[in-house]
């Protein structure tokens, strides 16, 4: 397929501007539904969507297509994927959105880990250079945070919540990957989807989502309904125009929108939105934390092109 720059650019940018304000709507519809609605209502409704577009293109996968072994790697997927849309959730009780996001740059460092011990990948000289740099950059942005973490208070539970949710997603990340040996990436999102919904239907309370009754937090719990097919669709279509490498840079700085996001809406309505509780070196470790999530997605494929 010939590459299309600008689209594929255009694409990996609202995936990322999508996925990064994701946590602010979703701190504001926990107000009105608990964690387990909230994530069981995503899965369901994306769920839905993509049976829809499969059955379209008559691409469903087929009962020949499955085995034991899928089963386990389904189950490993939804444990994952579940596990982590749940404790980040929970979580955002008790942290800010941009926290969620700088903690859920751990779950591309375990996905290196896990490759190196599982997969036998190798392990580059970027990735290196961003494994050092990410515990450098995560001491800075919570260098004003450490009496709070020290207490074992909610500001400590809530972080240990998101840096759990982010490692539990390599579970995703590892099923995915196998999985991809025997379906597309569409019938995927649809098997850990439906199974994920399924597995959440006896925690959920849907009765609590026909109790909402302020239309901002409608507004709210809808979008983080779309916002899985907007952000995972974009960037899935992205691929499909731009090198992965590039994309997997621009995705990145999820953090950065997510900050910028709660910048915005604290300044639309201070009311509603908190600004991010942060000083200029936690600004720094961010932006140290991001940099060192682009050298280990794509540093050895950008530079040695470069230098090439």
């Amino acid at each position: 397929m010939q590459q299309k720059p600008l689209l594929g650019f255009s694409l990996a940018l609202l995936a990322t501007a999508t996925l990064g304000s994701l946590p602010i709507a979703a701190q504001q519809a926990l107000k009105a539904v608990d964690a387990p609605t909230l994530v069981w209502a995503r899965f369901a409704v994306a769920a839905g969507a993509v049976l829809v577009l499969l059955a379209a293109a008559k691409k469903l996968p087929g009962p020949s297509e499955f085995s034991w072994r899928t089963a386990g790697l389904i189950l490993l997927g939804v444990a994952g994927i579940s596990g982590n849309f749940l404790l980040v959730a929970e979580g955002l009780h008790y942290v800010s959105p941009t926290v969620t996001q700088i903690l859920w740059q751990l779950a591309p460092f375990g996905m290196i880990l896990v490759g190196l011990w599982v997969f036998k990948e190798q392990f580059g000289r970027w990735q290196k250079i961003g494994l050092l740099c990410l515990p450098v950059g995560l001491v800075m942005f919570f260098n004003d945070k450490f009496g709070e973490l020290s207490d074992m208070g909610s500001y400590a539970l809530g972080v240990a919540l998101c840096a759990f949710g982010s490692l539990v997603w390599v579970c995703y990340g590892v099923a995915q990957k196998l999985l991809s040996e025997k379906f597309n990436a569409q019938q995927i999102l649809l098997l850990i989807y439906f199974s994920c919904a399924l597995v959440l239907a006896p925690a959920a309370e849907p009765e609590q989502i026909a109790r909402i009754d302020d239309v901002f937090l409608i507004g709210c719990f809808v979008y983080c309904c779309l916002n899985t097919l907007i952000g995972y669709g974009a960037y899935g279509e992205s691929l499909n125009h731009w090198d992965a490498s590039k994309i997997s840079v621009v995705t990145t700085m999820i953090p950065i929108f997510t900050m910028l996001f709660s910048h915005l809406g604290h300044a639309v309505a201070p009311q509603v939105f908190a600004a991010p509780d942060m000083n200029f070196l936690s600004y720094l470790g961010a932006l140290v934390v991001v940099g060192s999530a682009v050298s280990a997605a794509a540093g050895d494929k950008l530079f040695s092109r470069k230098s090439g």
